[in-house]
């Protein structure tokens, strides 16, 4: 009998290690999953930025520094080969320059109203929710993630693993404030 009640206490020793360490894994995997995701559309959005340009650049041929901006925005981010963290950069940059597009052209009331204008920018407004979403579900599984990195006794098996903490998509202080061209992608 006290061999029996060994095994158990064994058992459930060796069980909840194991089980701490597929839940890490598991919440690692969804950050990778949601990334992948927001990356997706990110991709769509920066392929939808060039039709945007183009059909502007006909009405605001003198707006000549906000199309050179996003046009190099999208070019940085299509490169490939960029970090998670460069591409939340370019994203940020992006974002930004969206922005000031959208500013630009409230200036060209024949442009609001042409139908393939009005296309592009409600493909880009449902994106760019789709992109704030998706950013919302990225920081809410960060956040998961890194409470069970640094809470007992998850924070145990995480420390033997090397799981580590994850930074949140966050907006630096100068990328609330309006963007001028120039600074956006330095």
């Amino acid at each position: 009998m006290p061999g029996i009640v060994l095994m158990i206490i064994a058992g459930v020793v060796v069980l909840i290690p194991v089980l701490m360490y597929n839940s890490l894994v598991g919440k690692c995997n969804q950050i990778h999953n949601i990334f992948g995701t927001m990356d997706a559309m990110l991709k769509k959005r920066w392929d939808l930025v060039p039709n945007l340009v183009e059909t502007v650049k006909g009405y605001a041929a003198h707006e000549r520094g906000v199309f050179e901006a996003v046009t190099e925005a999208r070019s940085r981010a299509m490169q490939g080969g960029a970090s998670d963290d460069d591409k939340v950069h370019l994203d940020n940059a992006v974002s930004q320059l969206v922005g000031l597009f959208r500013a630009t052209v409230e200036n060209y009331p024949q442009l609001k109203a042409s139908d393939n204008f009005l296309h592009l920018q409600r493909t880009l407004n449902e994106l760019e929710e789709q992109i704030s979403a998706a950013r919302r579900a990225y920081n809410a599984s960060v956040t998961d993630y890194n409470n069970a990195v640094e809470m007992f006794p998850t924070n145990i098996v995480a420390s033997m693993f090397g799981f580590a903490r994850k930074p949140l998509l966050e907006f630096s202080p100068e990328s609330r404030q309006t963007p001028h061209v120039g600074q956006i992608l330095n």
